[in-house]
């Protein structure tokens, strides 16, 4: 008989938890099975490899960035109001899926070339190329500076963001959404205030 959904995500947590802290090539399905208070053999009960966890957890959080991702991006919305609606979903993302996102910073240029893997390559294609045209229309419309690199501010913008999965906890001092209008605050509109004293 096979693991109830909820089980099987609550085992696929933790081996998330354990490939961010240690790494993907130094865990071992022992060390997953020690930290899910089980014995190694029951862990294969479940699933056949560590490579198969490791799989579903970029799918199921990547399935669930685009979802967010494809709304935003059909909603219609002008340039700045879809890079603010981006930024604000993966904050989102990283709040429920932190470990994930700290695994696929990681990992993700090794295990792209593996054919198993492919979809990651798929998915960073996809994201890039989803990015790059919001801030072009932005530059179109005016909205944006028109002497921004554009591929430099979205290496920029990109970096920035999912970095904090490196150090954003849930449950913490500040929701997602506010990590992102405090965030956007600072790319949109800058630190220094407006005409305060220069510097010599």
């Amino acid at each position: 008989m096979s693991a109830s959904p909820a089980r099987r995500r609550e085992l696929l947590d933790t081996a998330a938890e354990v490939f961010a802290e240690q790494g993907y090539d130094a865990t071992t399905v022992r060390k997953i099975a020690d930290q899910a208070g089980m014995l190694a053999g029951s862990l294969y009960y479940h699933f056949d490899s560590k490579e198969s966890m490791l799989e579903e957890i970029l799918a199921a959080f990547l399935d669930e960035l685009w979802a967010g991702y494809d709304a935003v991006l059909e909603a219609d919305l002008g340039p700045r109001e879809t890079l603010a609606a981006l930024v604000t979903e993966s904050f989102r993302e990283i709040d429920r899926h932190r470990a994930a996102v700290a695994i696929y910073q990681k990992e993700s240029k090794h295990l792209a070339p593996q054919p198993r893997f492919a979809f990651l390559a798929d998915s960073q294609q996809k994201f890039e190329k989803a990015w790059l045209r919001t801030l072009e229309r932005g530059v179109e419309a005016q909205i944006f500076r028109a002497d921004l690199d554009i591929r430099l501010t979205y290496r920029f913008v990109r970096d920035t963001v999912w970095v904090a999965a490196s150090w954003y906890r849930p449950g913490g001092h500040h929701s997602p959404e506010e990590i992102a209008r405090q965030y956007l605050s600072m790319v949109l509109d800058g630190i220094a205030t407006r005409g305060g004293p220069s510097a010599d």
